[in-house]
């Protein structure tokens, strides 16, 4: 006898059957703040399963991972309809709709030829739709403080060059990175720890700013060269 296949209706089903009176201990006392790392770690394992699938050709625990983050979406999308908020069919209303909206190439009269101009137009919609949001802050707070600093830099040094001011050019920061070194040299971690702290931020922040120009995502490349250091000592 066939191993059962699940729907998504019915995967649906299980999850409001864990929240329910007589389901599970732990999922039912779950809130929307309780699984904010289990988001964060699913999102993560997530990564690593493209990586494995990569290097092996084996997609079955990315097939893991992408389930493992569908549970977290479909959890909170439970807890809100017990708090009469949203439903899940609310939730891929809204993605459906956003992905019609902003791809009017596909779905409307736009013209996109390029992956270049499709960024361009989406971030036109995106800002339009931003008018009507009223929880949206200013450009720059916008950007959630939630997200890795380092990726966070990049997206708020990117707004500030497109709302604010130019940014720096890569000649600018490259000459700022090598005077930030030279001072931190000159530095007595154990006696002057404010001071070293204050110019390892302001590297951060420039070297983030090299890695906006260059268009390199900092997190990726910082991550794939601790994979090097790893497999260089293990």
């Amino acid at each position: 006898m066939s191993e059962k296949k699940y729907t998504y209706e019915e995967f649906l089903q299980i999850i409001a059957a864990l929240r329910s009176e007589n389901g599970c201990p732990w999922d039912k006392v779950q809130t929307h703040e309780s699984l904010k790392p289990c988001m964060m770690e699913e999102a993560a394992e997530l990564l690593a399963s493209i990586r494995i699938y990569n290097k092996t050709g084996n997609p079955e625990n990315m097939i893991e991972e992408l389930g493992d983050v569908l549970l977290q979406v479909v959890m909170h999308a439970q807890i809100a309809s017990e708090e009469g908020l949203f439903t899940m069919e609310d939730v891929v209303n809204e993605v459906s709709r956003k992905m019609v909206r902003r791809h009017p190439h596909v779905f409307g009269t736009g013209n996109a030829d390029t992956p270049d101009e499709v960024l361009v137009n989406w971030e036109e919609i995106k800002k339009e739709e931003k008018k009507e949001k009223d929880w949206v802050e200013s450009p720059l707070k916008e950007i959630p403080k939630e997200l890795p600093s380092l990726t966070r830099a990049v997206k708020v040094l990117k707004k500030i060059d497109k709302n604010y001011e130019k940014g720096n050019t890569f000649e600018q920061d490259t000459a700022a990175i090598c005077e930030l070194a030279e001072a931190l040299r000159s530095c007595e971690p154990q006696s002057d720890s404010h001071k070293t702290e204050s110019l390892i931020a302001d590297l951060l922040l420039r070297i983030s700013d090299v890695s906006r120009i260059a268009k390199i995502p900092q997190e990726q490349a910082l991550a794939d060269r601790i994979e090097d250091l790893i497999e260089k000592y293990e």
